[in-house]
Parts: C-alpha cells; sequence; structure tokens
C-alpha cells in the first residue's frame, strides 16, 4: 500500500479571462512568463522544492498545452513510480459526465485519486501564482497547532484588503472569522487561495457539499469547516507573491524582472525554478544590437534595440527595431524598423516591417475596458499585424489581420480586431 503523508492538489484548470486574447487558446497556467517558464511552473518547482514528490494537476480549460508542458514531470523530478505528477482532466463515469464547476468540486470529483495514496494531509495550490514558498514549513506550522485546516494568508495594505477574501485571527492566529471581499475589512490578512487540509476533514466536507452547485473552497469549504467547530489558522506568508490574473500585474510581474535589484529573484541556487526546456540554438547579438536591463531567451536573434523588456526563446527583433517595456512572447518575428512600447506580444505572432506599437494618447477599450486597459497593447498567439501599420495604446489584436483592417493604416487607441473563430 502507497502512503504519503502529504499529496498536493494544483487546480490549473482556469481560463483566465482577464488575461484577454492571451488565454484565447491556452490555460491561464500554460502562459508564458519571464521568457523562458510558464506560470504553472512555480507551484510545481515549489512542490518539489518542498519536498512533495506527488502532485494531481487538474486541467480543463484548452488543456493541451498544459498537457504537452507538463509531459510525465521530468523537469521537476516528478517522473516516479509511485506518486509523480499526474494530469487530472474531467473524466466520464458510469453515473455521470460532468465538468468541473468550481474549486472544491473539481477536488471532489478526484477523491478516489487522493483516497489511493492514503494521505494524512492534502496541499490545495492554485496554478497562476508568482511565488516561492516552502510548504514543508507551512505544514510544520499545521502540525503544531493541531489544524484542521491551515489558510496561507499575507498582510496586504488596508486600502486594498477589499480586494480579497480577509482572514480575521486571535493571537495564535487561530482564524476566528472570514470575509469574502469585505467592504469595510476587520483585518488586512488576504488568503492566498493556498489550504492545508487534514485529510478526514478534507474528504467529510467534499462528500458533505458534494450536491453543492459550483462548490468552492473559499465561498463553500472553509466556510463549512468553520460551522462545525473545526481548527482553522493562518499562516502568515510575507515573500514575494504575485496573482498574474490581469494584464497589468502580469506585465508589472513581468517588467520587475528586469529592474536593477529584482523584488523577485529567478536564479537562486538553493530554490530553483524548473521548467520543460527546449533544445534549442543559443542567442544571437548582432554588432548593431543594442540591449539593456532585459531577459533574452536561448535562440533568440536581435538585429535591433531591447530596453527594459522580457523576450522569450526563438524570437526575432529586426534590424533598426526597437522594443521598449514589453513582452515578446516564445518564436514571435518582428521584422525591421519596427516600434514597439508598453506591449504584450503573445506566442509565434509575426510583426511586419515599419509598424509602430503603443502611439498616441490612451483611450478606454471599446471590447473591454477593464481587461484591456493600463496603456497596453496586447496581441493574441499567432497573429500577424501587416507591415507599416500603427497600433494605440489600450488595444487587443487576434488572428491574421490584413491591411484594410486599418482604415488609415492605424488602430486607434481603445479599438480592438478579433477575427472569427478567435475569443473575445
Amino acid at each position: 500500500m502507497i502512503r504519503k503523508e502529504m499529496i498536493a492538489m494544483l487546480l490549473a484548470g482556469g481560463q483566465g479571462s482577464r488575461l484577454g486574447v492571451l488565454t484565447s487558446s491556452v490555460a491561464k497556467p500554460a502562459v508564458s512568463f519571464g521568457g523562458k517558464y510558464r506560470i504553472i511552473d512555480f507551484p510545481l518547482s515549489n512542490c518539489i522544492n518542498s519536498g512533495i514528490d506527488t502532485v494531481g494537476v487538474l486541467t480543463q480549460y484548452q488543456p493541451l498545452r498544459l498537457n504537452t508542458h507538463i509531459g510525465i514531470g521530468i523537469p521537476w523530478d516528478l517522473d516516479r513510480n509511485q506518486g509523480g505528477v499526474t494530469v487530472l482532466p474531467p473524466y466520464e463515469s458510469s453515473t455521470n459526465s460532468e465538468w468541473y464547476t468550481g474549486t472544491a468540486n473539481a477536488i471532489y470529483q478526484n477523491l478516489n485519486y487522493m483516497e489511493s495514496y492514503h494521505p494524512e494531509y492534502v496541499l490545495i495550490l492554485s496554478g497562476d501564482h508568482i511565488y516561492k514558498m516552502d510548504y514543508e514549513v507551512m505544514l510544520d506550522f499545521h502540525k503544531q497547532n493541531k489544524a484542521d485546516v491551515t489558510i496561507a494568508a499575507m498582510p496586504v495594505p488596508l486600502e486594498e484588503a477589499s480586494r480579497f477574501g480577509i482572514v480575521i485571527t486571535d493571537e495564535e492566529k487561530r482564524i476566528t472569522d472570514f470575509e469574502e471581499k469585505p467592504a469595510h475589512p476587520r483585518s488586512n490578512l488576504a488568503s492566498m487561495g493556498i489550504y492545508i487540509f487534514s485529510w478526514q476533514v478534507l474528504k467529510d466536507a467534499l462528500i458533505a457539499l458534494s450536491d453543492q452547485n459550483g462548490c468552492d473552497f473559499g465561498k463553500h469549504i472553509i466556510p463549512y469547516c468553520h460551522s462545525k467547530g473545526q481548527r482553522l489558522f493562518a499562516y502568515e506568508y510575507n515573500g514575494y507573491w504575485k496573482d498574474v490574473g490581469t494584464l497589468g500585474s502580469y506585465w508589472e510581474a513581468n517588467m520587475e524582472l528586469v529592474d536593477l535589484i529584482p523584488e523577485f529573484n529567478l536564479y537562486e541556487e538553493f530554490w530553483k525554478i524548473y521548467t520543460n526546456n527546449d533544445i534549442i540554438t543559443p542567442q544571437y547579438i548582432s554588432a548593431d544590437s543594442a540591449i539593456d536591463r532585459s531577459i533574452i531567451g536561448a535562440g533568440t536573434e536581435v538585429y535591433g534595440e531591447v530596453h527594459g523588456s522580457v523576450v522569450g526563446a526563438g524570437v526575432v527583433i529586426g534590424k533598426g527595431s526597437v522594443v521598449r517595456d514589453s513582452i515578446i512572447m516564445k518564436g514571435t518575428v518582428i521584422g525591421d524598423n519596427v516600434t514597439i512600447d508598453k506591449s504584450i506580444v503573445a506566442e509565434n505572432s509575426r510583426i511586419g516591417n515599419n509598424c509602430q506599437l503603443g502611439v498616441g494618447e490612451e483611450a478606454p477599450n471599446k471590447l473591454n475596458a477593464e481587461i484591456y486597459s493600463y496603456g497596453l497593447v496586447t496581441i493574441g498567439e499567432d497573429s500577424v499585424i501587416p507591415a507599416g501599420v500603427k497600433i494605440g495604446k489600450n488595444t487587443a489584436i487576434s488572428g491574421v489581420t490584413l491591411p484594410e483592417d486599418y482604415p488609415d493604416g492605424i488602430l486607434n487607441s481603445g479599438e480592438y480586431i478579433i477575427k472569427a473563430g478567435d475569443r473575445l
């Protein structure tokens, strides 16, 4: 019989709709980050660095890229005969066939998987946060307090607390109450969506709430456990943690990597971030190029200038082109004499010669002003921008676009082009 002290369940099925065209054909945890990684690499690396060798990855929306990236878990040393990494998509049973309808419902549908390891504890993780955390330290805290549930929480500025699920604790960090996005928060300790459950407590709660539509940890499971008088504790975390769920926070987190002294260090020997690397050629930097304060991926060719940007693997930046404060993802080809300012260009896109991205004054986006904001130009993967066009700020483009899509050769600030078949 296989017995594991603690196993991890990694929720990676999110559509990531607030990332707009970046997630039109890929799940949010599979979106590129830092020129080399995908977002899911961070919780996976945290697991293996914390000594957790059994991880179930729950996928749903657009899982192909994620499945291919994870494979059998070799980069994270998770290719094990007993345990390792297992991708857990929704499946058809003899009684029903249903999508995961909520975070807890997804875990409930995989009770048999968890049961097979006879765990003492189950760690619940989200697949879309950028951070480094030693889950073993959190488990020690859980044990010391004889907790039934431990919620990782971090202090946030009180004026921002209403954006989060807030936990209220006593002086021993036992949770006495919690509020979901309160208008007048009584605490500044925000839940990070990272939980350790004692196995029997989790199992009982999932079964008791199995008929709850859209069953969710924050809204249903945690309140249920609290109502049963179980011991809930907050594990306070004070390191770097970023939810990259919006284009603004995603862009900011990437830009922070190229700060002179980055707040989040990708290069620490003692806590490595592992990823599934392609075997590709070295970088080529031409004699005419200029690069400062940037990350440049393997196999990338730079013939122009790159300033304060994160550039993925296998990118080509043509002669006379200037890229500033931007994220250029893997496999993108940028022509000659192109200017790119404060843009996110997704994988395998093509930018024609003499284009200008990020011009003019800001205007609210007409498709979705909440998503396409921050003054960014956002271009979905496999998109094509024809030569000589100008693109304003707070714009979104997805698909193969043609010169006639740009009246007078310009896409004004706040406008968008979403080709047929592409998701908004």
